[in-house]
């Protein structure tokens, strides 16, 4: 069994837990000793961030090979159209290449908490909300996604990562689960023996004389 911390990271911290040009990071909100982010989220970005001091479990969350799906919710500038959640969820060509598809859908404007500061909205544009679900994590990927199809982000809060859910943690606020991990077994180490049985098996054939008949 191991511990994990869920914690609604507030906008503007870093996440990670310290920082020499001293800017809020997890320290101010985790007091828990060795434990990890399992993965990355942006300073300028909310929500979900999962810590744990278990190797196997940090692995399995954040590792890109198990493709742990991620739900962010996107509030964007415009007024956004089925034809960019279309593209949104077939894949978009970012200059480190096209990323995987993923699942889009629009969303009536979701009761969030206030941010501090407030988004920076330009007079007489609209907005609108996305819910927008990803395997994979590249470096600030939401943001390159929406404003490659048109629709800048103006505020980003991841809301789930695998089965764990942001639920109705404020912002700076944690929780600390169990999570059972399967059982794995002592691997065996068959090289190690395999080497000193060959080396047994040459120290043998050396003692041996030459033309010596074998048995």
């Amino acid at each position: 069994m191991a511990t994990l911390i869920l914690l609604n990271k507030p906008f503007q911290v870093l996440c990670q837990f310290t920082d020499d040009q001293g800017r809020e990071t997890l320290a101010n909100y985790v007091a828990t000793p060795e434990v990890y982010p399992a993965g990355r989220l942006d300073y300028d970005s909310e929500g979900l961030v999962l810590l744990t001091g278990n190797g196997q479990l940090q692995h399995r969350i954040a590792a890109p090979s198990k493709k742990m799906p991620k739900t962010y919710w996107v509030q964007v500038e415009g007024d956004i159209h089925q034809a960019a959640l279309n593209r949104l969820a077939d894949g978009v060509e970012l200059k480190d290449g096209p990323t995987r598809p993923a699942q889009a859908r629009r969303l009536e404007a979701p009761t969030v908490w206030p941010r501090t500061p407030p988004i920076r909205q330009r007079p007489n544009q609209p907005t609108s909300w996305i819910e927008l679900t990803l395997t994979e994590g590249r470096n600030r990927q939401v943001r390159r996604m929406t404003a490659a199809v048109g629709f800048p982000t103006l505020r980003l809060i991841r809301i789930r990562i695998g089965n764990w859910s942001l639920e109705d943690l404020a912002p700076g606020e944690s929780i600390t689960v169990d999570v059972h991990l399967p059982v794995t077994k002592t691997p065996r180490r068959p090289t190690r023996n395999g080497a000193q049985r060959q080396r047994r098996s040459h120290q043998n054939a050396r003692t041996q004389p030459r033309g010596a008949s074998k048995s």
